[in-house]
């Protein structure tokens, strides 16, 4: 007994340290990210570099709202964001309702399919996305990037709302029913309310993707004025020349929605990460 326990014990440390070593790898990085948007070019080329640059200029962050137009990419990315996350959460929610609460043909076939379009690289689709945009002009369209962000998030969304509808006792729907509830009302006015960590937790899933998405905005988006922040941050990086403080502020800024999106939800986004794991 004593034996098992202090084996354990090593496992548990030997985690935390792991776990410590690797957290503090990404903090550090993430604060010396925060640190170089305050420098000036000069400093970040310095061979002494500091942790706490002098003087401290914002110039950087200037150059974000006034030189790089990113104040239009920033809109782009929060439209685009936002629509395919509302797109992307409606039809997952649907799904995930009618493939738990109702037996159709076909609804194992129509799962196993949304799981094997998760197989595929995006690297792959890139072509096919283009193509079909182009034939029905939506290239070079934010409506077109949306259809494209929404695509390829709803499979993975679907499958994480059915696993949370299936802790949802059919119970609740049999009671509703027998009252004389249509199926969408019950789905809207019992339903619906029971999943909104579920729910919560792909919008924030889905927000991040399309908030951090390149490949498809620099392909499908050619115009300067429909480039979103990634398109926009890569371009600093310059076949001459890297500006490190002005890509630094431009990442800093990028990140704080992200960062203040998760602490505000992060109690729902954990909770419907682990809602859906065990089945009642």
């Amino acid at each position: 007994m004593i034996k098992r326990k202090t084996k354990q014990s090593i496992e548990n440390v030997s985690c935390y340290v792991i776990l410590t070593l690797l957290a503090s790898i990404i903090v550090v990085a993430i604060l010396w990210m925060v640190s170089t948007a305050f420098k000036t070019e000069a400093q970040t080329y310095s061979p002494n570099p500091v942790w706490l640059p002098k003087p401290i200029t914002l110039d950087s962050f200037k150059k974000f709202f006034t030189t790089y137009n990113f104040g239009k990419m920033l809109i782009n990315s929060l439209v685009t964001s936002l629509a395919s996350m509302v797109i992307c959460v409606t039809c997952a929610s649907l799904a995930g309702y009618g493939v738990t609460r109702f037996n159709f043909k076909g609804k194992k076939q129509l799962m196993n399919f949304l799981l094997i379009t998760q197989m595929f690289p995006s690297v792959m689709l890139v072509v096919p996305f283009y193509a079909v945009l182009s034939k029905y002009h939506l290239t070079n369209n934010l409506f077109g990037l949306i259809i494209v962000y929404a695509a390829t998030n709803v499979a993975f969304s679907t499958w994480m709302l059915v696993s949370y509808f299936r802790t949802i006792p059919l119970e609740l729907d049999e009671a509703a029913r027998v009252d004389g509830a249509s199926s969408f009302r019950i789905f809207w006015n019992i339903i619906l309310p029971l999943i909104v960590p579920g729910i919560a937790a792909v919008a924030i899933f889905i927000l991040f993707n399309a908030w951090n998405e390149y490949m498809y905005s620099s392909v499908l988006i050619s115009n300067d004025n429909l480039k979103t922040l990634t398109v926009g941050i890569i371009s600093l990086n310059s076949q001459y020349q890297i500006k490190w403080n002005d890509l630094m502020a431009a990442s800093t800024v990028s990140s704080l929605p992200l960062v203040v999106l998760f602490l505000c939800f992060q109690k729902y986004f954990i909770a419907g990460m682990t809602g859906g794991a065990v089945k009642s």
